[in-house]
């Protein structure tokens, strides 16, 4: 391939052709966010946003196909490959998946293409990152028995702490170092990093991002903050980070209410991404009784001759 075609041929050249690499960087974001925006995405393993914070953690590198982003990463030890956009030629998707160890985040139109284009490849559920999603009126309003341990402990939460010893702020600027102090004390009570070097980047670059959120207070003090992004399929929206202090009993359950009751009237469902196949947070977002999944697939290494 010699030239750009289709869709991406308006873009500055930036991002290497296929079989080139480049690694996420914050130079490519214009071009990566477009290419996103065009695709319709409602996975928000595909955003900007999650590909650069995590850059470090699975070593993304990305390649700009006919019509697709191709992105290269590592994970356990393991080689993947994921394809945003339009799928490539045959002989390019044999070649990748000779090449890397396993092809992630395929999508569920991809998939069915796939039964017919790589009929002898198995096709397996990714249920580890399906992605959960919640109609925002759920999240917002709490309705019914499903969601009565929820609303006890929100007005637990609001009895322990009156309206006037509560506060909500728009994340920005100004209480940037509000969300960083939350971030430490989350750390700290945790006793382990877990995505901590992400979600400090990500406050840090929240506006640079385009992320949207809010931060918590009680009595003066920051307790909570939550942000995230609208998708491209313009009906969801993708929260990437939510910290608190557990001392403070019933907080999720009230940023996570507080925060939905925000959002534009115009977004159907909230993403709030998936579990990686931890069971503890598998059961707690489970209890929110998602409505739908953002389903992913998954094909092993191809060791099939062509």
């Amino acid at each position: 391939m010699t030239k750009r075609i289709g869709l991406f041929s308006k873009f500055k050249p930036m991002l290497p052709l296929y079989p080139n690499l480049t690694p996420v960087s914050l130079d490519l974001r214009e071009q990566m966010q477009n290419i996103i925006l065009e695709s319709k995405t409602d996975a928000s393993a595909f955003v900007f946003a999650n590909l650069y914070l995590f850059r470090k953690k699975y070593n993304f590198n990305v390649s700009l196909l006919e019509n697709g982003l191709l992105i290269i990463g590592e994970e356990k030890g393991e080689t993947f490959f994921s394809i945003l956009g339009s799928l490539p030629q045959k002989e390019v998707l044999t070649e990748l998946l000779k090449k890397y160890d396993y092809w992630k985040s395929i999508s569920q139109e991809q998939a069915v293409k796939l039964n017919s284009l790589l009929p002898n490849e198995t096709i397996n559920e990714d249920r580890n990152n399906f992605e959960y999603l919640y109609l925002r009126t759920d999240l917002a309003e709490l309705p019914g028995k499903t969601f009565q341990k929820k609303r006890n402990l929100v007005n637990a939460f609001m009895k322990s702490y009156p309206p006037e010893e509560r506060e909500i702020k728009i994340l920005d600027k100004s209480t940037l170092k509000d969300a960083l102090h939350v971030l430490d004390e989350w750390r700290q009570g945790k006793g382990e990093y877990g995505d901590y070097d992400s979600a400090k980047e990500g406050v840090e670059l929240h506006e640079l991002l385009g992320f949207s959120g809010l931060v918590f207070y009680v009595k003066g003090t920051p307790i909570g903050y939550c942000h995230g992004e609208m998708l491209a399929n313009e009906k969801s929206f993708a929260v990437h980070f939510e910290k608190a202090i557990d001392k403070y009993k019933g907080v999720y359950q009230y940023i996570n209410q507080e925060f939905a009751k925000t959002l534009s009237q115009n977004i159907v469902h909230i993403n709030r991404e998936q579990d990686l196949g931890d069971e503890g947070l598998r059961q707690a977002k489970m209890t929110y009784r998602p409505v739908d999944f953002v389903k992913l697939f998954s094909i092993k290494k191809s060791t099939k001759a062509e």
